[in-house]
């Protein structure tokens, strides 16, 4: 009567193993270091450097289910949602001289000592400063869009907003926030992540410096952690890039 397949109604996910998961946790830590392996050199590593018995399509998949692709000129990689309209690329060429000039998004795979989570945040350009971010335990936009409202609600909006392709960020129920806001959208060319080469070097920042030294157990221990180190990164950590200021002295005097 309802037009559901009898099959949906008796399928229960299956977990990911635990084999998987220390293989992510090694893929995650590779591409930290080295974004531009692909399957084939990652695979390679795997094999060779882990003596890990892998072959390629299985390390396809799990990269595919980290959200993580090499950062070269790619060929349908990125996976937008075709239904979803893609913004032109507003970056190239323009100087960023205040704050709330430019703002950026973007995810990474954040490794656990049981499972895995998503990582979500959002930085003004000028400052480096951390707006807002959120944890989720999958890839859907529902929590790209609260890390968005957070930070349009606390910081006023942006003259430019820019992402990637993701669908995440190409969906109705994120572009309508900009949108309703005047907000120009821009989008990074596909496979081409150093577009948003701020948020890249935040998130080595994020791994190396908290993540993998604290090896966090589940999400509410890693959401605790990583408040602490934003509260860190953004109120005491110096940036060489901003003449040994921080991002939050950087932020208040751009405002001003």
């Amino acid at each position: 009567m309802l037009g559901v397949n009898k099959s949906t109604l008796y399928y229960v996910p299956v977990p990911v193993c635990q084999r998987d998961v220390d293989i992510m946790a090694l893929l995650d830590k590779k591409y930290t270091d080295r974004p531009y392996y692909g399957v084939l050199r990652m695979t390679t590593y795997l094999q060779e450097d882990e003596h890990c018995v892998i072959g390629k399509d299985h390390v396809r998949t799990l990269l595919r289910r980290m959200g993580i692709m090499a950062l070269f000129p790619t060929r349908n990689l990125s996976r937008p949602n075709p239904a979803h309209r893609i913004y032109p690329y507003l970056l190239k060429g323009v100087a960023v001289t205040r704050a709330n000039q430019v703002w950026s998004i973007d995810i990474t795979y954040i490794r656990l000592a049981h499972g895995f989570a998503y990582l979500v945040a959002v930085i003004d350009w000028y400052s480096r400063r951390v707006l807002s971010w959120r944890l989720s335990n999958n890839m859907e936009s529902g929590f790209c869009v609260e890390a968005l409202e957070e930070s349009m609600a606390l910081y006023g909006k942006p003259e430019i907003f820019n992402s990637d392709q993701g669908s995440q960020f190409t969906s109705e129920s994120f572009t309508s926030r900009l949108l309703k806001g005047n907000v120009r959208i821009s989008m990074d060319s596909r496979g081409r992540a150093y577009d948003n080469i701020f948020v890249e070097r935040l998130w080595w920042s994020v791994k190396y410096e908290d993540i993998y030294l604290h090896g966090y157990q589940d999400i509410p221990d890693c959401k605790s952690g990583l408040g602490r180190y934003f509260r860190f990164y953004n109120a005491e950590r110096r940036h060489q890039a901003l003449g040994n200021k921080t991002p939050w002295e950087v932020y208040s005097a751009g405002m001003a």
